[in-house]
């Protein structure tokens, strides 16, 4: 049943690829934007760079969040998906890979491409990638929780990033300090190893929580 809800979920984002493309373009536009306005000064734009790729992802993540149950919930998927007698944890945790591989292997892929315009040396921007590849799939366990609770609330998206927001600071914090510590010459391995922590406690705790959300929402 996993891999069928990975897979449903898959088919459906090549149907609806223009929700897939927003997140992208924005991730794209705000990671963009910035050497723009802050003008061409390198050693600036260096020590910026760790940052603002990190927000960017947070923010783009967030805003695919809303999409993560909505559709299933309007179509009446998600009733028989509570109905199965399937572990629901199970079935979440499918929801959440897929909105991750939707979501944010496209993020870690362009991360590297775009860190080129804020002059990263190589070994910051692998570091970088890798700080994405553990990261984001936190963003989408943790956002999951947020949008199962607000499930069918009006004016959900602010509710969502309300709620999830507090527990993206720490990803982000031990994110883009890793880049950072990677660009001044300094260990990050301390980094990696609170992220992977995060990853695990995530893949434990989030997809009972995520269920467990849903059953109230639905009631």
């Amino acid at each position: 049943m996993l891999t069928w809800v990975i897979r449903r979920d898959l088919l459906l984002a090549v149907r609806r690829q223009a929700d897939v493309l927003t997140t992208l373009f924005f991730f794209i536009i705000v990671v963009s934007l910035f050497p723009l306005g802050v003008g061409p000064e390198m050693n600036t734009l260096r020590i910026m760079a760790p940052g603002i790729v990190w927000v960017a992802a947070l923010l783009a993540s967030m805003l695919s969040l809303g999409r993560m149950f909505s559709n299933d919930y309007l179509d009446g998927t998600l009733e028989q998906i509570l109905l199965s007698p399937t572990s629901l944890s199970l079935l979440v945790l499918g929801k959440m890979l897929s909105h991750w591989l939707i979501t944010g292997v496209p993020l870690v892929l362009m991360a590297p491409v775009l860190g080129i315009q804020y002059d990263l040396p190589f070994s910051a921007l692998v570091v970088l990638t890798l700080s994405l590849l553990l990261g984001t799939p936190i963003l989408s366990l943790i956002g999951a929780i947020g949008a199962a609770l607000t499930l069918g609330l009006r004016g959900g998206g602010v509710l969502v990033s309300l709620l999830v927001l507090p527990l993206y600071i720490p990803v982000l914090i031990f994110g883009a300090g890793a880049v950072e510590a990677s660009t001044a010459g300094l260990g990050f391995e301390a980094h990696f190893s609170l992220l992977g922590a995060f990853l695990l406690v995530s893949l434990v705790f989030a997809p009972w929580a995520t269920a467990a959300s849903l059953r109230i929402s639905m009631e």
